[in-house]
């Protein structure tokens, strides 16, 4: 075998990238038989493994690591050179997405986003994982296309985009003994709260701002999710201070009361991130869109801009 072509780079490229064949074969958009050909040639041509299977994936050996970052620069020289433009069609498209998202956006944008798909782009599938200390990691290397919360860690070095503000409310059971069409500081105080404790929102903030105004919070229950939390504040007299718009969700799901916060908290921005490596892919620039049109509280179209 020759030198390799553009297509035994982009593969070794995209198995590097995602550790996984049947991933990179969605990336490429080829079947998964393409793929391990592909990377057979590859490890006849260089006499060696290349990736092994291991328990997390497939690793590179130490050569594919030293060829990774040569090829990714011949990848853009070309890309440049011939002013490659790839295209996207969602109607045909059967690529697969992964995003980065809170279990509180799971149900704010996904019926919506779900709905979208199956109307204008039935092909399109999507993966979501979880926020956590990887995500920056996954965004560069492709594992996954987007991540979508209060993620100030990745605001240096990614792409973001504003969606919309976001602010808290108290949410107590609308059977509460005491709460009754309005909150007062005092009442806040003396009532038992319930805390849950999720990577993407801002309740690190929401705490540091109740320590700093010398607010008591009496925490009688710590749960890492959401969901577990807001049925037992359903059932209980125990308040929960959550996003505005989960708030919203939960009172049109349950019997819940949601009351404005009895002192000034600060906002934050939700803000869907992308690396600058697919900055200019048709695929992801699609999905940005279409999240942003979804999510954005004054509609088309959030403002881009580049954390570096």
């Amino acid at each position: 075998m020759s030198t390799p072509d553009l297509r035994l780079l982009q593969v070794f490229d995209a198995v590097h990238k995602t550790r996984s064949v049947s991933r990179a074969a969605d990336l490429l958009e080829l079947g998964q038989p393409a793929v391990s050909i592909a990377l057979g040639k590859l490890r006849e041509h260089f006499s060696d493994p290349l990736f092994v299977r291991t328990s997390s994936g497939m690793e590179p050996t130490p050569l594919a690591d030293e060829l990774v970052q040569p090829i990714r620069t011949a990848l853009d020289a070309l890309d440049a050179a011939l002013g490659h433009r790839s295209s996207f069609d969602p109607a045909t498209s059967e690529r697969s997405f992964r995003i980065c998202m809170t279990d509180i956006t799971h149900l704010v944008l996904l019926p919506r986003l779900w709905g979208e798909l199956r109307a204008t782009a039935p092909g399109i599938r999507i993966q979501i994982a979880p926020l956590d200390d990887d995500t920056g990691r996954k965004l560069e290397s492709g594992e996954a296309d987007l991540a979508v919360g209060f993620i100030p860690i990745l605001e240096a070095g990614f792409y973001q985009q504003a969606l919309f503000r976001q602010h808290y409310v108290c949410l107590a059971s609308a059977d509460h003994p005491r709460i009754h069409g309005g909150l007062t500081r005092e009442q806040f105080e003396a009532e038992d709260h319930a805390v849950f404790r999720t990577t993407g929102t801002g309740h690190h903030v929401i705490e540091q701002e109740i320590a700093r105004q010398g607010i008591k919070r009496r925490i009688v229950l710590d749960i890492p999710n959401f969901l577990g939390a807001a049925f037992v504040v359903e059932h209980t007299d125990l308040l929960m201070t959550v996003p505005r718009r989960l708030g919203e969700l939960l009172r049109g799901r349950g019997d819940f009361s949601v009351l404005p916060v009895p002192f000034p908290l600060p906002e934050y921005t939700i803000k869907q991130h992308w690396h600058a490596r697919f900055h200019h892919d048709p695929g992801n620039r699609w999905l940005r869109g279409l999240i942003a049109n979804l999510m954005s509280e004054s509609g088309p179209r959030a403002t881009e801009s580049e954390g570096r």
